[in-house]
C-alpha cells in the first residue's frame, strides 16, 4: 500500500505520511490538554507541598519510571507501540484523577507514581511510530526531522492552549478543578490512538525469543561508543528539560510572582516544544555552525537563569533553554534511531529516557534540598552544569566522521554508512569482507540488514506495478 504511494511523486508522499499521522496528532494533542499542569505548583503548596516535599515528588516517580521504561519499550517492539500508548493515556487519566481528589502530600505522591508510569509508556514511543512511518512511505529517515517537528508542534500548540486555559479556570473555579476537566480530553485521545494505522517494519523481521530481544536491545545500547554517546546526549538533554518544566516554576514562586502570571509564563515555557519542532523543520542541523549555536546557547541561558535575581531575565532564561533543549533532543532522537533497525527501536529509545531518569533522581532530591536550604538560584547551577555537558556532547557529534575504523575495530555506524555501497557492489574486497565478517558477530546489524532489504524489495515490486498501471 504505502511503498506505491512512494513512485508518486513527492507531493503525494507528504500527503500520505500527513494523513497516516493525523490521528496520532490528534491524539497527542488531546493527551497533552492538561488543564492542571500549569498550576499544578500552586495546588501542590495549597496541600501541604514545599521545595524539599517537591523535589521528593519529583523522585518518587523518577524512580517509577526506570522499572517500567525498557521493559515497555521492548514489549512495544514486540507487540504493539498503539497499545502501549493507549495504556499511557489510562496512566495519566488515573494520576489526573488522584491528583484532583488529594488533600495531602502522601496522596499527590501516588498520583505523581501514575504519572511516572505513563512517562515510562509514553517515551521513545511517538517518535519511534513517526520514524516508522517516514520510513515506511519515503524509504529513508531523511524527512524523520520534519515530520517529528510537525507532532511536536500540535503538541506545544496543545500545551499553550491548556496552559492558558488552565490558568483562567483555575482562576474562575480552583486549581482543583483543573484536574477533573482535563480527564475528557484523556479520553478523547484513546478513542484517537485507535484509530492510528500503525507502522509495521517492527514485525517486518522474524519474531526472535524474548531474551535474545532484550540482550540484542541492551548490547546496541552500550557496545559501540557513538551509540553510547547518542543515548547519554538524549538522556541528559531529556533530563535538564523535565528540570526546566518540574523546577522552572519554583523560581516564580520564590521571587513572589503574581498568580495571574503563572498561566502565560507556562504558556510561554510549553510552546517551545510547538516552536522547537517548527525550527527544526527550518534549520538544516546537519550544518556545523547551527549545532554549535545550540552547544553555546545552552548553556549560556543556563547560567544566567542560576545567575539572576530578575523576574523578567529569569522567564526569558527558561524559555530560551527550554527552546534550544527542543532541537537538542530532536536531533537526539535522530542520531539514535538512524543507528538501530525498527525492531529494537522503541527499546532503544526507552532505554535513553529510562537512563535520563536514572539520572534524575539523585538530580531532584539534590535541587530541591539545596533549593530549601539556599534557594532556587543555588540550586540552578546543577541544571547549569548538566547543560554544559550536553554542550560538550553535541559538539562531539559533530566534530567530523571518525577515522577508518580497522576490521576488528568495525563499528555498527560504519555499517550504515556503507550499506548502500555494499549492496550496490561499489566496495573494495576489503572492506567487503570486513563488513560480512560484522554482519556475522552483530545481531543489530544483521536485522538492519533484513530490514534494508526488505525496503528496496518492495520498492521495486511498487516500481513494476506502477508500470504495469500505466500500460
Amino acid at each position: 500500500m504505502s511503498v506505491v504511494d512512494v513512485v508518486g511523486g513527492v507531493g503525494s508522499v507528504r500527503r500520505i505520511v500527513a494523513q497516516r499521522l493525523a490521528p496520532l496528532q490528534v491524539a497527542v494533542a488531546l493527551q497533552g490538554f492538561l488543564l492542571w499542569v500549569p498550576v499544578e505548583k500552586l495546588f501542590m503548596t495549597q496541600i501541604g507541598f514545599n521545595a524539599r516535599s517537591i523535589g521528593l515528588m519529583a523522585a518518587a516517580y523518577a524512580a517509577v519510571v526506570p522499572l517500567l521504561e525498557v521493559p515497555s519499550g521492548i514489549l512495544a517492539d514486540r507487540w504493539s507501540r498503539t497499545w502501549i500508548m493507549v495504556c499511557a493515556s489510562v496512566a495519566v487519566m488515573l494520576s489526573t484523577l488522584i491528583g484532583g481528589l488529594s488533600t495531602n502530600v502522601a496522596t499527590y505522591i501516588v498520583a505523581a507514581m501514575f504519572l511516572g508510569v505513563f512517562f515510562a509508556l509514553n517515551s521513545g514511543t511517538v517518535d519511534s511510530v513517526v520514524y516508522d512511518v517516514v520510513l515506511e512511505e519515503t524509504g529513508s529517515s531523511e524527512q524523520y526531522e520534519i515530520w517529528i517537528g510537525r507532532v511536536r508542534m500540535v503538541e506545544g500548540g496543545s500545551f499553550v492552549l491548556s496552559a492558558l486555559a488552565g490558568g483562567v479556570l483555575a482562576a474562575w473555579t480552583s486549581p482543583r478543578v483543573t484536574y477533573f476537566v482535563s480527564i475528557p480530553f484523556v479520553v478523547a485521545a484513546v478513542a484517537a490512538f485507535f484509530r492510528f494505522d500503525e507502522p509495521r517494519l517492527h514485525r517486518a523481521t522474524e519474531a526472535v525469543a524474548l531474551r535474545r530481544h532484550i540482550a540484542l536491545t541492551f548490547r546496541t545500547m552500550i557496545r559501540q561508543p557513538g551509540m553510547r554517546r547518542a543515548v547519554l546526549l538524549a538522556a541528559l538533554t531529556a533530563l535538564v528539560s523535565q528540570a526546566v518544566f518540574e523546577f522552572g516554576p519554583l523560581w516564580l514562586v520564590a521571587f513572589a510572582a503574581p498568580a495571574a502570571l503563572f498561566g502565560p509564563y507556562w504558556a510561554a515555557l510549553v510552546s517551545t516544544l510547538g516552536i522547537g519542532g517548527f525550527l527544526t523543520g527550518r534549520l538544516n542541523l546537519d550544518r556545523r555552525a547551527v549545532m554549535l549555536v545550540l552547544a553555546v546557547g545552552a548553556p549560556a541561558a543556563s547560567i544566567i537563569l542560576a545567575w539572576t535575581h530578575a523576574l523578567a531575565a529569569v522567564i526569558l532564561a527558561q524559555i530560551v533553554l527550554a527552546l534550544l533543549l527542543a532541537i537538542v533532543g530532536i536531533r537526539a532522537g535522530k542520531l539514535l534511531h538512524d543507528g538501530v533497525p525498527s525492531n529494537i527501536r522503541a527499546g532503544i529509545s526507552s532505554g535513553a529516557g529510562t537512563l535520563a531518569w536514572i539520572l534524575f533522581l539523585p538530580f531532584s532530591l539534590a535541587f530541591g534540598s539545596i533549593a530549601h536550604a539556599y534557594g532556587v538560584n543555588r540550586a540552578g547551577w546543577i541544571m547549569a552544569g548538566a547543560t554544559v555537558l550536553i554542550a560538550v556532547l553535541l559538539v562531539a557529534s559533530i566534530a567530523g566522521p571518525p577515522a577508518p575504523a580497522e576490521p576488528e575495530e568495525f563499528a555498527c555506524q560504519d555499517l550504515v554508512e556503507l550499506l548502500t555501497d555494499y549492496l550496490e557492489g561499489t566496495l573494495s574486497p576489503q572492506l567487503v569482507e570486513t563488513l560480512q565478517a560484522h554482519l556475522a558477530e552483530c545481531d543489530g546489524c544483521g536485522e538492519y540488514l533484513k530490514q534494508f532489504e526488505f525496503t528496496i524489495a518492495a520498492l521495486h515490486q511498487a516500481g513494476r506495478g506502477s508500470q504495469l498501471d500505466k500500460r
